[in-house]
């Protein structure tokens, strides 16, 4: 770990340390009400709380089976339509204007319909997350693969190389690169479609958890539900940032 990193690191953790002392004065002075926005410790005592209630862990649970199924099956599916697509004009022609459509809306208004469509169960999160990380995973494939230098495909194909060969020796390392730089917004994406989508319609999961804290007026059960969902992705983009640096060596050797 580098001191430029380390020292990085510090200034962070201090500027943190300094807003949550700041906050914790302003709000024990009364110069917020604390009803609107309770102190630190006040929030970390009811996360503490959260912590210890079995049924937290059965919400958690839900959203991260729907996070993880959404993000696995957008992934796979925007591989392959990104692939189908580069590869086949006929078959560009037809789903780049649906991604394009798809991509140029705010695709978490989607929720409402795919509960229609699928009910208040894991279904509807699936599908809003799963929608969310294909649109991003194609665009990442299909721009891969437009992106590899012509020069070098040609090379191949003088040398006797079919498609299988371009695909395997050249098309898979460039979008491997491209789809891995695109993880972690595929990770917060399929988080996003989950929480978005329990919250719209559920009967578990933190996005349900926030719905009942809003409806009640819990400004502390709710920044504490923030507070944790921010964690949660942080730790699955430290995660996936680990895996990108181990499948892509080469790039940060």
């Amino acid at each position: 770990m580098s001191a430029r990193f380390q020292t990085a690191t510090v200034r962070r953790a201090g500027a943190l340390v300094f807003l949550l002392a700041l906050w914790e004065s302003v709000s024990r002075l009364g110069w917020v009400d604390p009803f609107y926005a309770p102190p630190p410790s006040d929030v970390a005592g009811v996360m503490f709380t959260l912590f210890g209630d079995a049924s937290f862990w059965g919400h958690l649970e839900a959203t991260f089976l729907a996070a993880f199924a959404g993000l696995v099956g957008g992934l796979m599916l925007g591989i392959v339509l990104g692939f189908a697509a580069a590869l086949s004009p006929l078959l560009a022609d037809v789903l780049e204007p649906v991604m394009i459509m798809l991509n140029a809306i705010p695709r978490v208004i989607l929720a409402p319909l795919f509960v229609i469509w699928l009910g208040i169960d894991l279904a509807s999160k699936v599908a809003l997350a799963l929608v969310l990380v294909t649109v991003l995973i194609f665009f990442a494939v299909f721009s891969g693969i437009k992106e590899v230098d012509q020069r070098l495909v040609e090379r191949v194909r003088t040398l006797g190389g079919g498609r299988r060969v371009l695909i395997r020796e050249v098309y898979v390392p460039s979008v491997t690169a491209w789809v891995m730089g695109n993880l972690k917004i595929a990770v917060g994406f399929a988080f996003t479609g989950a929480v978005v989508g329990e919250f719209v319609a559920s009967s578990r999961g933190l996005g349900y958890l926030l719905q009942f804290a809003q409806s009640t007026y819990n400004a502390g059960l709710t920044i504490a539900l923030i507070v944790m969902i921010m964690a949660f992705v942080l730790v699955l983009f430290a995660l996936a940032e680990r895996l990108e640096r181990r499948l892509l060596r080469w790039r940060y050797s």
